[in-house]
Order: C-alpha cells, then sequence, then structure tokens
C-alpha cells in the first residue's frame, strides 16, 4: 500500500508538472503570435502534419485525448505489443511531448485528456508486479481518476469521472435517475423555501431563479451542440467506415495538413481566440468581458473540431469548457435578466456535458472549478438535461465510440 501511495503522488507531480509545460507553451506561442502573426498561422498546418507524421510513426497509441485508449485498456485484455502499448511509459513521453509542441503551434486542444491517460500510464507501469494489491484494471482506472482531479484540482470530480466514465460501474439509466430525483427534489425545496440555506442565505434569490430558469434553455442548447460536436469527431475518426474516415485513414498526413489549414482560417477570422486550451478566453467570460459570445463559440469549436480530427495527441476538456462559456456569454447578452457569470457557467456544464454525455462529472468539474456551490442544482439541472439532448443527436457516448478503435487491430485504427 505504501508504493501505491507513493506512485500516487507521483502522478499528482507528474500531472502538475505537464501542466506547467503546457502553460509554458501556450506562452511561447502567443508570443510568436505577437512578433510574427501570419508566420505563426503557419505552425499549424505544419504541425499538425508533423505531429500526425510523428504520432503514426513512433507512438500511435498517443493520438488524440487518450481517454479512450484508457477505456479500451481498462475494459479489454492486453494481447502482445498492441494491448501493452495503450497505456506505457513510452506513449505517456510522446503524449507529453507532442502535445507541448502543439500547444506551441496554436492548437485548439487541451491537456486534460492527455493527463488521464499519462496518469494511468504511470499508475500501471510503476505497480506493475505488486503481489496481494489492485488489479490491473483498478490501477488503470485509479490513474485516469487522478489525471482528471490532478489536471483540473477538482478531486471530487477524478472520483465522479472514474464511476461515470471510465469504469461504467452505473448504466445511464441509473445516473439518470439519480441526477433526476436530486434535480426534482432540490426544485420542490427550492419552491417552499425559497433561496435556503443551513446556515443562512449568502446569494440574492432573484438571481438563483434566474439560473433555474436558464438552466433547462442552455441545457438543452449545450447539449445539441455538444453532441454535433462529438457525432462529427466520432465521423471523422471513429472506427466506422464512410468515404471521409477511409481517406483519412489512407492519408493521414495530407488529412492533418487540412485540418490544419481549416485551424489557421479559423484563427485568423477571430483574431486569433481560437489558439490553445481557451483557459484566458473562459476566465475572461467568467468576469463578463464583452464583445465575445457566439462568434467565439462558433470558432472555438470549429478549431477545436479540426484539431481533434487531425489525429494528433491532444484533449477536449479545456476547448469545450471554453465553447460552453462562449455559449452561455451569447445567452446572457439575449437580454435575460440572468447575471453573465452564472450564463457562462451553465453554458460550460452544459456543452461538456453534451460533448462526453457525463453529466455529472460535467457538473462537479465545473463547480469545483469555479468554488461556486450556490449553483449546484441549475448545473445539474443542466447537465442532465444536455446528457438527453446530446443522446438524441449522438447517440453512444463519445469516448466510449471512439474506444472501440482501440479494441481494433493496430492496422486498422491507426
Amino acid at each position: 500500500m505504501g508504493w501505491i501511495v507513493a506512485v500516487a503522488v507521483l502522478v499528482g507531480v507528474a500531472a502538475s508538472l505537464f501542466a506547467h509545460l503546457s502553460d509554458l507553451a501556450m506562452r511561447a506561442h502567443e508570443r510568436l503570435w505577437q512578433a510574427w502573426p501570419l508566420a505563426t498561422l503557419l505552425l499549424l498546418p505544419v504541425g499538425f502534419a508533423a505531429g500526425a507524421w510523428l504520432t503514426r510513426r513512433f507512438a500511435p497509441e498517443a493520438a488524440g485525448s487518450g481517454i479512450p485508449q484508457v477505456i479500451a485498456a481498462a475494459e479489454q485484455r492486453w494481447t502482445g505489443r498492441w494491448g501493452g502499448q495503450r497505456v506505457t511509459l513510452k506513449t505517456a513521453g510522446w503524449k507529453v511531448i507532442l502535445g507541448a509542441a502543439l500547444l506551441v503551434c496554436g492548437a485548439s486542444l487541451g491537456r486534460e485528456g492527455p493527463t488521464v491517460q499519462v496518469s494511468a500510464a504511470l499508475m500501471r507501469a510503476l505497480t506493475r508486479g505488486l503481489k496481494g494489491g489492485p488489479g490491473r484494471r483498478s490501477m488503470i482506472i485509479a490513474g485516469g481518476a487522478a489525471g482528471v482531479a490532478a489536471a483540473f484540482n477538482t478531486p471530487i470530480a477524478g472520483v465522479v469521472f472514474a464511476v461515470e466514465e471510465l469504469a461504467k460501474s452505473f448504466d445511464f439509466r441509473t445516473n439518470t435517475m439519480v441526477i433526476l430525483i436530486v434535480v426534482i427534489s432540490g426544485l420542490a425545496a427550492y419552491a417552499l423555501q425559497g433561496d435556503y440555506a443551513y446556515f443562512g442565505v449568502l446569494n440574492g434569490e432573484g438571481q438563483l431563479t434566474s439560473a433555474w430558469l436558464a438552466a433547462p434553455v442552455l441545457g438543452v442548447v449545450g447539449g445539441v451542440l455538444g453532441g454535433l460536436f462529438a457525432r462529427c469527431l466520432t465521423f471523422f475518426i471513429g472506427a466506422g467506415s464512410n468515404p471521409v474516415a477511409n481517406w483519412r485513414r489512407a492519408h493521414p498526413v495530407l488529412f492533418a495538413l487540412g485540418c490544419g489549414l481549416v485551424a489557421a482560417g479559423v484563427a485568423l477570422a477571430s483574431g486569433g481566440l481560437t489558439f490553445g486550451a481557451g483557459y484566458a478566453e473562459a476566465k475572461s467570460l467568467l468576469q463578463d468581458h464583452p464583445g465575445r459570445g457566439a462568434g467565439f463559440a462558433i470558432a472555438k469549436f470549429v478549431a477545436t473540431l479540426a484539431a481533434s480530427a487531425a489525429g494528433v495527441p491532444g484533449g477536449l476538456f479545456s476547448p469545450s469548457l471554453a465553447t460552453g462559456a462562449g455559449i452561455g456569454a451569447a445567452f446572457a447578452r439575449l437580454g435575460f435578466t440572468i447575471a453573465g457569470r452564472d450564463a457562462v457557467v451553465l453554458g460550460m456544464s452544459s456543452y461538456l456535458s453534451g460533448v462526453t454525455q457525463a453529466p455529472l462529472t460535467s457538473a462537479v468539474i465545473v463547480m469545483e472549478m469555479t468554488r461556486d456551490p450556490g449553483l449546484v442544482g441549475p448545473l445539474l439541472l443542466a447537465a442532465l438535461l444536455a446528457r438527453w439532448a446530446s443522446g438524441w443527436v449522438q447517440p453512444e457516448p463519445l469516448y466510449h465510440a471512439l474506444s472501440r478503435g482501440w479494441r481494433l487491430p493496430r492496422e486498422a485504427s491507426a
């Protein structure tokens, strides 16, 4: 047990170092953009093409978010090299190097999904051979959960993510029923008691009422748009067969180059707002800065889809939160009485839930990140409705749909 605790500490340290490296990479790109804006745009197509080639040549299992690989590794027996390389130190090393390099290029990708794969790889590699301890599957799931917790500094969300997304311990109907009962009882209590808090009312009643009224609208809108993103990405890089996906498999570097050109065009049109993970833009919208909303959300949607479809290492969580922030800001500026910050928070949770179809994880992550427990009821309602709306657009959750590709022979999923 002592060794497992030590490895868990190491996972947290590694996640923190990766976060720092990612921040340095995005700051390096910002300096390049300020000094040579037009030349910097060329980094996107060149970087995507080079990243796709390097990934396929040296670490094909490091492609994409990394969460589908962790799900596949946890659920399936390993068979030779293919099975093992999904969560190994080699794959983790390439994930960190290429992920940071793509952020220098300005790719609209996050580090959270890669952190899940890196953490699972560290946990699995450094606990192999332990006698009498938890099994391989438990270590992979625990490592992935630790990655979420360390990446966002959200320990509760890490536990929820392990149950809801990695372990699949509860089916969708169980998750939905739990959230639905909590939401309904919360609404009933709110209707009878108003903005009631055990140790006294801390927030204004009118603002919370507006949040409850806005949550269903933002939940459905965010869910539909998140489901659309997931459906498009599954179409491009999923295990299924269609003309576009088949052409991508036959010409991966050229396809990545085209994705880079699309990303560069969107970045140019948006004035550089779509570069990177989207931390700064989401934070700006949370502070109710004017001038960004629907336009930013659309641009970030396209830029993230282009980066993810290129097949290079990079995650979806942070760009999805930034896109959702834009949706919430657009809603707040339509003239509704809800405060801009609350609408942004609800938009973040809704869109992330629509993309991942993991409502509990989405709501808890946003709640822990914003440190605003007063919105927990509206957040859960918005996330649940987003999951429901997303399911109509994309029936199978994104990460599980993509994980099917990592259960196939290497040549078929590369």
